[in-house]
Order: C-alpha cells, then sequence, then structure tokens
C-alpha cells in the first residue's frame, strides 16, 4: 500500500505542482525568457579539507555493467572522483545489471538500508523508480542521468543531470570533418562520395541530438557531406551494432559514428579499414588504423558536486547540465595515426570559439528542414507524457539545448541526414 500511494503521488506531482525551475551552471542568459527561470542554490566544489566523508555512503545503479560502454563511463568516473575524496571500497556500492522495471526501485532501497546517503542512477528508464524512492526516503539523495522531471516535479532529494554533450560530438565532428577532407584531397574518395553513416540505438532526442551535432560538425569543415541514420533498438548490442555499422560501410559510408554502448561498430569499421568516431571510449587499442577520437560525458564533476553538498547537508540542483567549461564535455586522445594534420590545431580553434559563445552548434543559419530555415520551434521540455511542444527554444537565432532541461530535447530532422 505504501508503494501504491507513492506512485499516485508521483504521478499527481508531475501534472499538478507548479513549475519550479532548476539552476544550471555557466548558461549564458541570452533573452527574457532564459531570465525568467527559477533558479535553485548551486553548490560548487570546494577544498576536500572543508568537508567530512567518513560517515558517508554512495549508491549507483546501472544498467549494464562495466562491459557497455556507457555504464563504465559511470562507474570509471565514481572510482575516481573515490580515489581523489579518499572513500573506502565499503563506502561506494555499484549495483549494475539493474533493469527498467520494479528492480530498480528494489535496488535503490537496498542501497538505503545499507546506509547509503545519496544514490545516482545512469539509465533514462530508471526515472520513474528513482522518484518514487526519493518520495519514500526524504533524507536521502536521489540523482537521476539523463531524465527529463526533476525541473518540475517539486521533490526536494530528486535531481537530474546530463552535459551539453552536443558540444563534443560537434567537436568530433570536425575532427571527422577534417578527416574526410583529407580524403577528398587525397584523391581517396570524391566529394560526391563524402556519406558517413551513424549507428544510433534508439529514435529519441538524446540520439537525435548527438547525431545532428556530429554531422553539422563534419559539414562545417566538408559542406557537402551526406549522412545516413540506422537505428539498433538498443542501447548494447555487440552483434547488431556490428551488423548495423557493416550495413552503413556496404551502402558507400567511408566514416563511421555512433550511439550505441559496445566496440561493435568500432570493431567491424577496424575490419573494413573505414575511420570510426567512437562515443564514451577510446578504441584506439582495438582500431589502431581507425579509430580517430571519441567524445564523452565526464560524470566525475557532478558526482564532486553532489556527493559535496549532501556531505554538507546542503541543496543543490534539481536538475543541472555540464558544459566544457565544467569538465563535464570532453574529448578522448585524438589518434594522430589516424587524424589528418591539423586537426588538433582546428580542435582547439572550435573549443575556444564554442566557450566564448561565438559558434552555436544549433545556429539556425547553418541547416535547413524541408528547404526551410528553422525560425521557431517549440520543444516538449516539460515531458507531460503527451508529446507537445511547450517551449520556444529558438532564440537569438539558434536552438538552445539543454539550457531550459538538461536532457536534450533536440527532435528535429533536418536536411542532408536521412534514416534507413
Amino acid at each position: 500500500m505504501k508503494k501504491l500511494i507513492a506512485v499516485i503521488l508521483s504521478v499527481a506531482m508531475l501534472f499538478a505542482l507548479a513549475a519550479c525551475g532548476a539552476g544550471t551552471i555557466d548558461k549564458e542568459s541570452t533573452s527574457e525568457a532564459n531570465e525568467n527561470e527559477g533558479k535553485s542554490e548551486i553548490v560548487t566544489t570546494t577544498a576536500q579539507s572543508d568537508v567530512s566523508y567518513a560517515d558517508l555512503k554512495i549508491g549507483l545503479i546501472c544498467l549494464h555493467d562495466e562491459n557497455s560502454t556507457y555504464d563504465n563511463n559511470f562507474i570509471m568516473a565514481l572510482k575516481e572522483v573515490q580515489a581523489e575524496l579518499g572513500l573506502s571500497d565499503d563506502q561506494v556500492l555499484i549495483k549494475t545489471n539493474i533493469g527498467e522495471d520494479d528492480s530498480c526501485l528494489t535496488t535503490a532501497e537496498e542501497l538505503v538500508d545499507e546506509g547509503c546517503n545519496v544514490i545516482f542512477a545512469d539509465s533514462f528508464g530508471h526515472e520513474t523508480y528513482i522518484m518514487q524512492a526519493a518520495q519514500e526516503n526524504p533524507d536521502v539523495q536521489f540523482c537521476h542521468a539523463t531524465g527529463t522531471h526533476a525541473h518540475n516535479a517539486g521533490i526536494p532529494n530528486f535531481h537530474n543531470a546530463f552535459a551539453s554533450i552536443y558540444e563534443g560530438r560537434f567537436l568530433a565532428g570536425v575532427a571527422a570533418g577534417m578527416k574526410l577532407n583529407e580524403m577528398i584531397q587525397s584523391g581517396k574518395i570524391t566529394a560526391d562520395q563524402a556519406k558517413i553513416g551513424y549507428v544510433g540505438a534508439f529514435p529519441y532526442a538524446e540520439v537525435k541530438s548527438g547525431y545532428t551535432s556530429f554531422f553539422l560538425g563534419v559539414r562545417y569543415i566538408v559542406p557537402e557531406v551526406t549522412m545516413e541514420v540506422t537505428f539498433t533498438n538498443s542501447w548494447f548490442d555487440i552483434a547488431l551494432e556490428r551488423e548495423a555499422a557493416l550495413k552503413l560501410i556496404n551502402n558507400g559510408c567511408v566514416l563511421i559514428s555512433q550511439h550505441a554502448d559496445s566496440e561493435g561498430a568500432p570493431k567491424a569499421c577496424e575490419e573494413k579499414g573505414v575511420p570510426n568516431v567512437a562515443y564514451n571510449i577510446n578504441t584506439a587499442s582495438i582500431g589502431p588504423n581507425t579509430a580517430l577520437v571519441s567524445s564523452r560525458i565526464n560524470w566525475a564533476p557532478y558526482y564532486k558536486l553532489a556527493i559535496e553538498a549532501t556531505a554538507k547537508g546542503k541543496s543543490f540542483d534539481a536538475d543541472w547540465t555540464g558544459t566544457i567549461a565544467t569538465g563535464s564535455v570532453e574529448l578522448l586522445e585524438l589518434n594522430d595515426k589516424v587524424a589528418a594534420e591539423g586537426t588538433k590545431e582546428k580542435l582547439d580553434e572550435i573549443k575556444n570559439r564554442i566557450e566564448t559563445g561565438d559558434l552555436r552548434v544549433y545556429d539556425i543559419t547553418t541547416f535547413t528542414v524541408k528547404g526551410k530555415q528553422l525560425d521557431s520551434y517549440l520543444a516538449d521540455v516539460d515531458d507531460d507524457g503527451t508529446f507537445t511542444g511547450d517551449k520556444e527554444v529558438i532564440i537569438d537565432g539558434y536552438f538552445h539545448e539543454s539550457e531550459f532541461r538538461s536532457a536534450p530535447y533536440f527532435d528535429v530532422q533536418i536536411d542532408g541526414i536521412t534514416i534507413l
């Protein structure tokens, strides 16, 4: 009965509570719309000596395990923070292979019973269960990655977090564009053969935002490029991701990237000698002749923020977006054996322009939709289950991704990209 009541309350709060905006870090207020967004207290990290972590316990709930590049990225970041803060193994409890079902709630309750003060969950489908756990355990902080409801749910101990990874994917696209340009200039391909492929997991906004920003980065260097996208309908499936990459290569794609969580696509690219841009993992060891670069979200800054705030007993953002400036968006080491000459210098230039706001990834003058410039767009930011746009997100000439909510909401199908 207790759980039933909590579920009913959770649903009611999503539809009835007044929106309470969430604080963000390093988000430029570029319009009256941005300025009117509510802000919660922002807790920033301080010197380790200012905080005692002796009595703190941290839990992490993962959809898969270390074999998934996505989940492993969360796990390794937490271990990095564990070492930095001097936490023992008894203080950090990691639960792997937890489904997007009741097992997530059961695991969250087990972590509470084991004394965890702050609990993180890494998969979109965990959100409903983490919200319920937060309502039932108000003295424990629950932090959920990629979720959409914390910014207006009004649950004080429930938080969402993500990062502006679209900026990292744009940078990875620039590196890919430099490689394509080298291939054209060397005569390996002609300009009209500059077709790239993308292995996507699901046709969700997060994936669409990722492949579009990557494509725009490539097109920044090679204006004539086109891209084909195919979906596996799974976050982690080695065989399906390999098959998808081979399908794209056989269809004439001369460079492959991905938003999927295994090494299936990179290994297929190495076998076929096709340059590859990965996600969350440096694949140079398995693709020494084809691995170019990889983008990733570094979760360590958010872990530190949430853990420190919990240790201090202070509130922190209901909805948090990490950026390049917070160290949350990174490119992993460039493979000089594969990268085109001048790539590092170009990446440094573009990164600086993104950080200063001189370059916007979703500048509306750089893409069209059905042949027309997109001057207005209502995005489904509040995610109330109706899939109805509720927020104008094109302001000052660009699409404001992850500024009104951390989880991506860019779901526009732009010209130049074909879905297979």
